[in-house]
């Protein structure tokens, strides 16, 4: 599905420099569900943004910590850690506070990217804080953290048609018509995940978070 994404990766190498030393960290966790069998399920479409990221900063997921597949890259003075937990999702938070506390992460520059069932497909909303609404990966991380007080992006998936449950409908893949709006959500997320890197949350909403219809 995100195959032709691809083309966002950077077709040469920047010469390379000395970067400036770190003067900020921030965590961006996506969740999703670990096995090839689960790729492409509704449930993981906060990977699929954090794939959209790799391929544009030239990195990858390489790196096992604290249960957890995780990748970095920088923004001029600022360290970005990208993590997938392995976890499965309602477990999410035992990958995410370990992260959090060995990289020092305060809060306001933790970010978690997850799917949802109240927002429809194509759409894509920040929340400053809030509680876990239902959601099972973000329960675990609130438990985990003591604390609702960070930041997370939504990824509409709608809900279920007829009376299929969510629970089955979360691990199934998009539909055929709705991948190719799902590509661009996924673009214009992590679009939106590096304004919120640079500029804070309150701005990233105020940008990004689109009027519903």
């Amino acid at each position: 599905m995100l195959d032709k994404l691809r083309r966002f990766k950077k077709e040469r190498e920047a010469p390379k420099e000395t970067l400036a030393p770190v003067k900020n960290t921030f965590l961006i966790v996506g969740l999703g569900n670990p096995g090839r069998e689960h790729r492409l399920d509704r449930h993981n479409a906060g990977w699929m943004v954090l794939d959209v990221l790799a391929i544009r900063n030239n990195t990858n997921f390489s790196k096992k910590q604290s249960k957890a597949l995780v990748g970095d890259y920088r923004l001029g003075d600022t360290k970005v850690i990208m993590a997938k937990p392995q976890t499965y999702m309602n477990e999410s938070g035992a990958a995410v506070q370990p992260l959090a506390k060995f990289y020092n992460v305060p809060l306001e520059n933790l970010l978690i990217i997850y799917d949802d069932l109240d927002l429809p497909v194509g759409a894509m909303r920040f929340r400053k804080q809030g509680s876990h609404g239902g959601q099972n990966g973000m329960r675990s991380i609130i438990n985990r953290l003591g604390t609702n007080e960070f930041s997370r992006l939504r990824v509409g998936i709608d809900r279920p048609p007829g009376r299929m449950p969510a629970a089955a409908y979360v691990l199934r893949p998009f539909d055929k018509q709705q991948i190719p709006i799902m590509e661009q959500v996924f673009v214009e997320s992590a679009t939106a995940v590096e304004h919120f890197i640079k500029n804070g949350i309150e701005d990233t909403m105020s940008r990004f978070n689109k009027t519903l219809k």
